[in-house]
């Protein structure tokens, strides 16, 4: 029967969804009106207090969810600023080479991989700076990655029965329900922690070739973006310097093999190396002594053109890719600075060579530019002076250092992310503990990642001001003010009215299209309230549809908790709104790419849920 409540809050809720489809406003201000337009009920005489009541209205702000992001988000942060993840973006990279669909494969199957065990927000949390770090060493926008990456953390949290909270909760739901069962029915048995595996691994498996086949067309387009932050042709035109690197290997046969560095740098523009690896010795920006040895591999800066006949004419082996190199001396970490010597800088009248800039500074300079000549001969010997300007090549991380040294004025922008290895160690253990209390203790989600964020803190991998900024609070405010609406809809009785609409419309369906049908609602209501929500609504009326029609209850309960997980259409989700911001989407993307996976997942559910149960 419908009611004056039942009433507002499914205008409210159409309301919040042509807002989220047209994009009327932002997609956090829109859950702010939803948030506002709730609480503003209160006010209204016939609602008899609200739609919600006002002392649960900022619930969503401290609810398990909410916090669960937040901790995630400065988890993930803090791993990143110990370099853990552009560790684990060069391995991607190693495996999967440069190419877009390899890369979407191994990206989405190792999170999908972890968020099977974990919250998929939280795998999802920790695999965008991996995402981020691949797009800038590949130059392939972010917007390729993150939505394959997201939705497969979705996917992912169905292949084991703590992967989502619809599949943790599912087991209690049936417990409870065996206590109201007929006297002449079976009990229903829990399911395993791997009970659900078949149907997990499927949907992985379907949602990676979805993207595979069909990314060009769904993924929305965008330039490939810069792979350096200095502008190479600049420097090619002024200085006649190629800032591209290649990776070659010495041949048993090459000249160069028993040369010492030193020896081949005298030799002018050709010997321009930037790297230098024999056996597991790695040297960036090498030393004079370091010994190139037969097998040993070089990063060298030119044109291809250049590159490949130098490589010809000492016998060197040209990799397509950089791969020793790839985390070393990509332009993420890398690259070309212009640095000037100011008027009162102690190093005026001493040589390169004695200043020591490789060692003291870890640059190598490959050119000084002086008045209005481009100096790159004898530079070993070159007596600096005032006004001189340094093209070198460093690791920006040396860079820091450099730029806050008043010997010397940086005058290129450079990326200014200073990671600290030294606390490798202390996030290890914050993440260690925290990922300890997900999977073996008792505590609630948010408290167990909540550990790891502070161990974060107090291990000085962050400092409070770091964990502020690592929290999307267009993220935070989204999730917390929707989650009202399906209080709303559960209080007001709107969800129990819409569900007995639904279920009058089964009556004299096959098994199969009741089944169907569920994975559906569920679908839909997950769309609009949280997951949780939608399964606790449906799951006991998905048991007593099952009984009456004569199929196996536990089977319709666990259809309705799997589809609980279909939630691609509109950034809703707490995976799509993460990624949202980073990758630029908007609904109507998600709205393009979210509808075939849907009934995607709808399909392949169905099916191995037919075949294997």
């Amino acid at each position: 029967m419908l009611t004056p409540e039942i009433i507002a809050v499914l205008a409210i809720l159409v309301f919040a969804i042509a807002l989220f489809v047209f994009e009327l406003v932002r997609v956090d201000v829109a859950a702010l009106l939803v948030l506002v337009l709730l609480g503003l009920s209160s006010q209204v005489e016939i609602f008899n207090g609200g739609l919600v009541p006002v002392y649960q209205l900022f619930d969503g702000f401290s609810s398990n969810a909410v916090m669960s992001i937040i901790a995630v988000m400065i988890i993930g942060a803090g791993l990143d600023k110990t370099g853990v993840m552009g560790v684990m973006a060069a391995h991607i990279l190693k495996r999967a080479g440069k190419t877009e669909g390899r890369i979407t494969l191994v990206l989405s199957a190792c999170v999908a991989w972890i968020s099977s065990f974990m919250q998929n927000i939280g795998a999802a949390a920790l695999f965008l700076p991996v995402a981020s770090r691949i797009s800038r060493r590949t130059a392939i926008p972010l917007s390729r990655l993150l939505m394959p990456m997201g939705f497969c953390a979705i996917l992912g949290g169905t292949m084991t029965m703590v992967g989502s909270s619809p599949l943790i909760l599912l087991n209690d739901l049936l417990e409870s329900a065996n206590l109201h069962f007929p006297d002449n029915a079976i009990p229903m048995e829990k399911f395993s922690l791997f009970s659900v595996a078949p149907v997990g691994i499927a949907l992985v498996a379907a949602g990676i070739l979805y993207f595979l086949v069909f990314g060009k067309r769904i993924l929305p387009v965008a330039e490939k973006q810069a792979l350096t932050t200095e502008n190479l042709q600049y420097y090619r035109d002024v200085y006649g310097i190629d800032g591209r690197i290649f990776e070659v290997t010495v041949k048993a046969e090459s000249d160069l093999a028993g040369l010492y560095h030193g020896e081949v740098q005298a030799r002018g523009r050709a010997g321009w190396i930037l790297g230098i690896k024999t056996g597991t010795n790695v040297q960036i920006i090498p030393a004079q002594d370091a010994k190139i040895e037969a097998g040993s591999m070089l990063a060298i800066m030119g044109s291809r053109e250049e590159v490949a006949a130098y490589a010809e004419e000492h016998d060197l082996t040209v990799s397509p890719f950089l791969n020793e190199f790839a985390d070393a001396l990509n332009p993420t970490t890398a690259g070309i600075a212009e640095i000037v010597i100011p008027p009162d800088s102690d190093l005026i009248g001493s040589t390169i060579s004695k200043a020591d800039i490789r060692k003291r500074f870890g640059m190598r300079v490959l050119t000084v530019f002086r008045i209005d000549t481009v100096i790159d001969e004898g530079l070993s010997s070159l007596r600096l002076q005032a006004g001189d300007t340094m093209v070198v090549h460093a690791r920006w991380q040396d860079m820091i250092k450099v730029a806050k040294d008043k010997r010397f004025a940086v005058v290129t922008d450079f990326p200014k992310e200073e990671f600290r290895t030294n606390r490798l160690r202390n996030a290890s253990v914050a993440f260690a503990i925290a990922i300890s209390l997900v999977l073996f203790s008792d505590l609630p989600l948010a408290l167990s990642l909540m550990v790891g964020a502070v161990g974060m803190v107090i291990g000085r991998v962050l400092n409070m001001e770091e964990a502020y900024e690592a929290v999307s609070w267009q993220t935070v405010f989204l999730l917390a003010c929707l989650i009202p609406l399906g209080m709303a809809m559960q209080q007001s009785g709107a969800a129990a009215f819409l569900a007995d609409l639904a279920l009058r419309f089964m009556d004299g369906f096959p098994v199969w299209g009741i089944q169907l049908f569920l994975a559906i609602i569920a679908t839909v209501f997950t769309l609009v309230m949280s997951n949780v929500g939608a399964t606790v609504l449906l799951v006991p009326l998905a048991i007593q549809i099952a009984l009456g029609v004569g199929a196996d209850p536990a089977i319709f309960a666990l259809t309705v908790a799997l589809a609980t997980s279909n939630s691609f259409l509109i950034p809703t989700h707490q995976v799509n709104a993460l990624i949202m911001g980073p990758a630029g989407y908007s609904v109507k993307d998600f709205l393009k790419a979210g509808f075939g996976m849907t009934a995607l997942f709808l399909l392949v559910m169905l099916l191995v849920l037919n075949l294997f149960y």
